[in-house]
């Protein structure tokens, strides 16, 4: 009794707990079987549990992946900002929660399952490199620490998804608000950034928007690669960054 008593008690609610890790703390797969039986737990899928009775949302699943699976994945982009403050002078439309995540994590069939799906956005890139703690932060829903983007990755993150999902002016005005970025940080994200097109469309906005931090960026040492980059559909060419642009946007 006292097992599940601290299995209970240690249990952040509203959140996953994963066979593997509770195996690792010395919660068998036929104990974990027995307490569903008993009605202490509640089988999410394969490999996934709950406490009984208890309601979890994304934000619970996403939790028991990066704390007990070591997952890349995480909200980013624009959400990211979002929780930032930086979004709030944009018009909402449904909210779709952008979670972003390396090609390479595979999110399992209990996650993908689940109703919470129809309001995620899962983006898999390889444009960064995850790995970096310097580029989380933890912020809590309700009772649940969660690691997001720094504003640094999240800008780069809701650029990859212009102008698929966002539209060019949106990204403006969220980098018009951008005002504190950390300068070596941006220098590091964009030297180990994949995507040419996300780093040139960056330094196009950070410069129109005359941000000092901008100033104190290395451009020069970046790989910004050649040829044209197509960012918005019969938009104007600008000869400094090699991409396409609105042309309200134009020089």
């Amino acid at each position: 009794m006292k097992k599940i008593n601290r299995l209970v008690s240690e249990w952040i609610k509203g959140t996953v707990g994963l066979s593997g890790y509770l195996a690792e703390n010395g919660f068998s797969k036929d104990l974990l079987r027995k307490y569903v039986q008993s009605g202490w737990l509640e089988s999410l899928g394969y490999g996934a549990y709950k406490l009984s009775g208890d309601n979890v949302e994304w934000q619970g699943a996403v939790y028991a992946l990066q704390k007990q699976k070591n997952s890349s994945i995480h909200p980013g982009g624009k959400t990211a900002l979002a929780l930032k403050g930086y979004s709030h002078f944009l018009p909402q439309k449904t909210q779709v929660i952008d979670l972003f995540k390396n090609p390479k994590d595979h999110l399992p069939r209990w996650f993908k399952s689940r109703q919470w799906m129809s309001n995620l956005r899962i983006i898999s890139t390889g444009m960064i490199n995850y790995t970096d703690t310097n580029l989380f932060t933890e912020v809590k829903f309700e009772n649940i620490p969660l690691k997001v983007s720094v504003p640094e990755l999240a800008i780069l993150e809701m650029l990859y998804l212009v102008p698929e999902y966002y539209t060019f002016e949106e990204a403006n005005l969220i980098m018009e608000s951008l005002t504190t970025l950390r300068t070596d940080l941006v220098q590091k994200l964009l030297a180990g950034c994949n995507s040419i097109r996300v780093k040139r469309l960056f330094l196009f906005l950070a410069e129109k928007n005359g941000h000092d931090w901008f100033k104190e960026l290395n451009v020069k040492n970046l790989h910004l690669g050649v040829g044209k980059r197509l960012v918005v559909k019969n938009g104007i060419l600008n000869n400094k960054y090699n991409i396409t642009v609105p042309k309200e946007y134009a020089e």
